[in-house]
């Protein structure tokens, strides 16, 4: 890479321009770059996540968005980024981080988080440009990072749920490693949900069977929406599950319903909503974001109880959805051991940490050793448990 670099930083999302966006790696179906596209770094998705009020400074998501440019002033590399006050809806936990520096009298927040608000579903964080180096790009990226928090003088800088590939431009830098699980279903050219049962253990395949039948008893039926089916009234009745799940869930539901009709309006056909009927109206529904090779289950809701609706809605579905379109995979979320049983796999998620204050670094460094090595323990605990017919299948790094 020559010519002069330079990096700013944007604090609007909305402000950066969609043509320039994407042709960054992942951003956009039509993208030439090799990552698969991902609809969650999408332009449409995180201006709609801020001009909707939902990941704003005044919900404590202040746009921080690092861009890297040639002296011609071309978008070449992005992070997305946010000035954080809290660590509300990232899924990497740092709260005890925030309280121990806090007792030693330091001052954790504001950090820099690298991410995609509320969404726990991995992805490129260090977005190269097609036409340049891609590693130079990263490295610049993860340097420039570092920059960024020590220009600023706050405490840390987080880039959670990296892709596994891009792990290595923080490695050459001061970054720590932090590692979780989620449960993923993984595609092995399964025809049919059938065929992926017959892969089960014989006990296990019938209790599948039988709880899907249970799900969809007293006069349930199940709709696929996507696209033009992504009606307001439509929107309305989800956003209505979304609260009274995310009200319990969470005390506070992060997103507004204008986000709903915003990504309604501007990605409809990478939207499933998998619904739930009964008595001719929805009481219950799920919400998938469709990738170039995943299907990214995020969160559901519902008005109504019923025994293993939740599973049929979120899980059985979302493979059946996943088998239907030839997708590689389905990313049911965060956390979840009784995702195991339905036949998803624990997978390794990936963070970096830049951690600028010496005694907070060494002490977290210390804490992160032990807890990778507690995941890799769990996981592989985990996938000794599958519910797989012996050498059916191993655990998915």
């Amino acid at each position: 890479m020559t010519g002069k670099l330079t990096i700013r930083i944007e604090k609007s999302f909305c402000a950066i321009s969609q043509t320039s966006w994407s042709r960054l790696s992942g951003t956009s179906r039509v993208s030439s770059t090799e990552a698969p596209y991902n609809p969650f770094l999408s332009h449409a998705f995180l201006s709609s996540l801020e001009e909707s009020g939902s990941a704003t400074a005044k919900t404590g998501w202040l746009g921080h968005h690092l861009l890297l440019e040639n002296d011609q002033g071309t978008l070449i590399g992005a992070v997305p980024g946010y000035l954080k006050s809290h660590s509300q809806g990232e899924y990497v936990f740092d709260h005890g981080w925030a309280d121990a520096f806090d007792r030693a009298g330091g001052r954790y927040y504001p950090k820099l988080q690298c991410s995609v608000p509320f969404t726990p579903a991995a992805g490129p964080r260090l977005l190269a440009a097609s036409g340049y180096d891609k590693a130079s790009t990263e490295l610049a990226l993860a340097a420039g990072l570092q920059e960024v928090t020590r220009q600023l003088g706050i405490s840390s800088a987080h880039v959670t749920f990296i892709a596994e590939d891009q792990l290595a431009a923080f490695e050459e830098t001061d970054y720590l490693h932090r590692t979780d699980k989620q449960f993923h279903f993984i595609n092995d050219g399964y025809p049919n949900h059938d065929a992926f049962l017959e892969t089960l253990a014989s006990r296990k395949r019938k209790a599948l069977k039988k709880e899907r039948r249970a799900a969809v008893e007293n006069g349930i039926t199940i709709d696929w929406l996507t696209g033009s089916d992504l009606t307001e009234d439509v929107w309305d009745q989800f956003f209505d599950f979304y609260m009274d799940t995310g009200s319990r869930k969470w005390g506070r539901p992060y997103l507004t319903r204008t986000f709903y009709s915003l990504v309604g309006e501007r990605m409809a056909e990478d939207i499933l909503l998998v619904m739930a009927k009964r008595g001719g109206k929805y009481i219950a529904g799920a919400i998938n974001f469709i990738g170039g090779d995943t299907l990214f289950g995020r969160h559901w809701g519902c008005i109504e109880d019923h025994p293993f609706l939740h599973f049929e809605v979120c899980y059985h579905q979302a493979i059946d959805f996943a088998l239907a379109k030839g997708l590689k995979r389905v990313e049911a979320g965060a956390q979840g051991e009784h995702k195991l049983a339905r036949g998803y796999l624990p997978v390794t998620t990936h963070s970096m940490h830049y951690i600028a204050h010496p005694g907070l670094r060494r002490a977290v460094a210390d804490y992160l050793e032990r807890e990778r090595e507690e995941v890799e323990y769990m996981n592989e605990y985990l996938s000794e448990h599958a519910p797989f017919r012996k050498g059916e299948r191993q655990q998915e790094d």
